[in-house]
């Protein structure tokens, strides 16, 4: 219920509290099968014509730059050998399609050791072979917007890496394979080779030739990336496809494998709330309080931590831990909500900057919040966070937390130049349609300030909804390098949708713009493919200093050139091929230093 006066209602009289509420919110609905079939294919795609392609299955190495569609008859020159490069410390992809005009039962794909001439070994374990799910996507068609789902062209896309050890391939379909190689970072440089070996019921194996050749450069950690990640985690969304309690010990542990991947990625901010859900339930699930608002009788307030300080103590643990980010004074509908103990009720409140209510409630709760922060240790790096609001709230709000927690820091998403309005702030996020000064960035940097871009349901290009082209999220990483940006941030890392086993399509976005992972820790090619250009990002920083401390501006000229190319945030014609030389003149140079 959306309130346009400043007046306090009560919103709820049953005398329980909200984290009771919500813990009842997830039991209502079942957990996600495990097991599940993928969506019929509405495209023209099932009239291909199967009739040239050979009995039996048939395999072959492809691109790790399109997606297959599920129905069409593949039309390409088999591959039966591949070459990848990289450092040590840097995971590779590679893609095999599978295909067969006739059902084919129990596929099997496994990974060898990988072998040096010198009898030196990546061995399997560091290797894996994930077969690749089909899930609903639709259009972009203008981006932003409600969507009922006949108005949009919708198909089947590859995106999801699956856990099964084995599969059943359907008659005149095809199965993409996504093949991952995590290069050890004591691994001695060369030339590895290995067999990639497809196996079904009834079928003659097939070996598919993989070499891997390991750069003599060393990528850092994870931990060690300087790559600004800040994907917005959503807990609620966890607890309804596992069903479990909300906030429970088995909430946490079913959080693990899902928030690992984010850490692995090199996320540095823990997204917490700091009231009701600050983005109006804009996502599939409400999120669900971190601090519980409590009004005693005699006018005090308590305020309940339990939560925010185990979430936050649950990711730095995990490896993120570089800020807090406190969504927020400015929630969307500018509502907040709070236990009224005297009368055994929620209210909820509509609190707008400006007014004297805002500053009643928030100005107890930010000097509690301070010291609370202070006696935790986390107070220097925790920042209020705002997203998208209207400049004079913004101006309202900044004010209060100036008067009153000038400790804390501040951190927002901006569309309209605020930025340069607020030139101090902690953590800033640039929409990436949005016109940014080189030179501001430059200057940010200079001064020990965070500055990144953020793409959205309005940004056609460069963008990880199921249906953007997988190079797109390579593309992110050279896009922060070649414009300066410390990094990116993504407003939902897993908002799952009802299902997003089988449908990523969403009642207001373009599908897949709310999650790029998948419930129970699985991957996808988007969030791999993100992984590869955060990867990029860092050995280009490496090789760019290398050079300079080299003076060797040759190589210094060329490199930076082929980055240039990569500054766009409008799709253009070569882009992919763009982005292709300039990984490949990296690791060529890399050879060099």
């Amino acid at each position: 219920m959306k309130i346009n006066t400043a007046k306090w209602v009560v919103l709820l009289g049953f005398g329980f509290s909200i984290l009771n509420f919500q813990e009842s919110y997830a039991q209502l609905k079942p957990a996600l099968s495990a097991t599940f079939v993928e969506l019929a294919d509405p495209s023209s795609d099932v009239n291909s014509d199967w009739s040239k392609v050979s009995p039996g299955l048939q395999s072959s190495f492809v691109t790790i730059d399109k997606r297959f569609a599920k129905s069409l008859a593949p039309e390409i020159a088999k591959q039966n050998r591949v070459k990848i490069e990289g450092w040590k410390g840097e995971k590779l992809s590679a893609q095999i399609l599978l295909w067969t005009g006739t059902d084919i039962s129990n596929v099997q794909v496994s990974v060898s050791d990988l072998r040096s001439k010198g009898n030196a070994v990546i061995p399997k374990s560091a290797s894996d072979a994930r077969f690749v799910r089909y899930v609903m996507t639709d259009e972009f068609a203008g981006g932003c917007g409600h969507r009922k789902p006949e108005d949009f062209a919708s198909s089947l896309s590859p995106d999801m890496l699956d856990d099964l050890k084995s599969f059943n391939l359907e008659k005149k379909t095809n199965r993409p394979v996504w093949v991952s190689v995590n290069i050890p970072q004591d691994a001695k440089a060369g030339l590895y080779q290995g067999t990639v070996t497809v196996s079904a019921k009834g079928q003659p194996a097939q070996n598919l030739a993989l070499e891997v050749e390991v750069i003599n450069q060393t990528l850092p950690k994870s931990s060690e990336w300087v790559y600004h990640l800040d994907q917005w985690q959503h807990p609620s969304a966890v607890a309804r496809v596992e069903g479990l309690e909300m906030w429970s010990d088995a909430h946490f542990e079913a959080m693990k494998p899902v928030m690992k991947m984010l850490a692995d990625a090199g996320q540095k901010v823990i997204t917490t709330t700091l009231n009701k859900d600050p983005w109006n339930v804009q996502t599939y699930d409400p999120y669900a309080d971190m601090i519980t608002w409590t009004k005693n009788a005699d006018g005090s307030w308590n305020y309940d931590y339990a939560v925010f300080d185990r979430w936050v103590q649950f990711m730095t643990d995990l490896g993120v831990k570089d800020m807090i980010n406190c969504y927020s004074i400015i929630p969307w509908n500018n509502e907040i909500h709070y236990q009224d103990a005297s009368k055994g009720e929620l209210v909820n409140v509509v609190a707008k900057p400006g007014t004297a209510v805002f500053d009643e409630l928030w100005t107890p709760f930010l000097k509690d919040f301070v010291l609370h922060l202070k006696t935790k240790g986390w107070l220097d790096k925790t920042n209020i966070a705002i997203d998208e609001r209207e400049r004079e709230q913004m101006d309202a709000a900044f004010a209060l937390l100036n008067k009153v927690a000038p400790e804390i820091g501040i951190s927002y998403a901006d569309n309209q130049k605020t930025y340069q309005r607020f030139p101090n702030s902690e953590d800033i996020s640039i929409s990436v349609g949005h016109p940014f000064s080189k030179e501001d960035i430059i200057n940010r940097k200079a001064r020990g300030l965070n500055s990144t871009f953020y793409i959205c349901c309005s940004d056609g290009f460069p963008n990880q909804f199921t249906f953007s082209e997988p190079a797109e999220s390579t593309y992110l990483g050279w896009y922060a390098l070649a414009t300066g940006f410390d990094g990116m941030l993504r407003w939902a890392y897993n908002s799952w949708v009802e299902n997003p086993l089988q449908d990523s399509r969403f009642r207001t976005w373009p599908a897949g713009d709310t999650y790029i992972v998948y419930p129970k820790g699985r991957s996808s090619i988007r969030y791999e493919r993100m992984l590869e250009g955060i990867q990029d990002y860092e050995k280009a920083r490496i090789v760019l200093k290398a050079l300079k401390d080299k003076n060797d501006q040759k190589n210094l000229d060329a490199f930076q050139n082929a980055i240039k190319k990569l500054e766009a945030n409008q799709r253009f014609d070569g882009w992919n091929e763009d982005l292709n030389q300039a990984k490949s003149l990296l690791n060529e140079i890399s050879r060099t230093l």
